[in-house]
């Protein structure tokens, strides 16, 4: 039985993953809230329950392969790939471009399923998205955790979010924030420059 959004939502804010302030999302914008995937990914059993949504999203797809970003994509394509039976990968920056690197292969043969953890801009999954067009392989879609959009990114290809947050973002220079001199943080790392 698939879990609502707020249920998904309850499993982010007990284990901490849902936070409140002010922060630099990975994307440059400002926000009042911020997402740590990490402190709900830290839980293996929470972890296993959100992976085996996507898998019973995406299963009768049958994937061959689960790819995401290094460095939460890992996670999630393990443990996707191990509920549906089938190889997982991720990409890593390589000189601020996302490549498949450690003799990862996907052929015209593959069919790949995308993961992600958290979009905003959706940026990341573009760049994973054109690594694995460039190999050939039929891509089924993308699955991920957080849609922080409120479903305004539109990456071309069957996308499922578990939960979609329709979170304030703004430029930094029309902040309001920054203009009340409230401390900034800047949580998280994705290795872009």
């Amino acid at each position: 039985m698939a879990r609502s959004q707020d249920e998904i939502l309850d499993m982010f804010k007990q284990s901490g993953a849902f936070l409140e302030g002010h922060f630099v999302l990975t994307s440059g914008l400002h926000s009042p809230h911020y997402v740590e995937k990490f402190r709900v990914l830290e839980f293996p059993v929470l972890t296993e329950q959100l992976c085996a949504e996507f898998a019973a999203q995406w299963g009768e797809q049958r994937p061959t392969v689960v790819l995401g970003p290094a460095t939460g994509g890992i996670i999630l394509a393990h443990e996707t790939a191990k509920q549906l039976n089938c190889r997982a990968m991720f990409t890593e920056r390589v000189d601020g471009k996302m490549e498949l690197r450690r003799g990862f292969r996907i052929t015209s043969e593959d069919r790949v399923l995308l993961v992600e953890d958290v979009v905003t801009t959706g940026g990341s999954v573009f760049e994973v998205l054109d690594c694995a067009r460039a190999t050939g392989a039929t891509i089924l879609g993308l699955a991920y955790l957080v849609d922080r959009s409120g479903g305004n990114v539109d990456f071309g290809i069957p996308a499922h979010a578990l939960m979609t947050l329709d979170v304030v973002t703004w430029k930094p220079e029309d902040c309001p924030l920054c203009r009340d001199g409230m401390e900034i943080r800047k949580p998280g790392r994705s290795g872009k420059k």
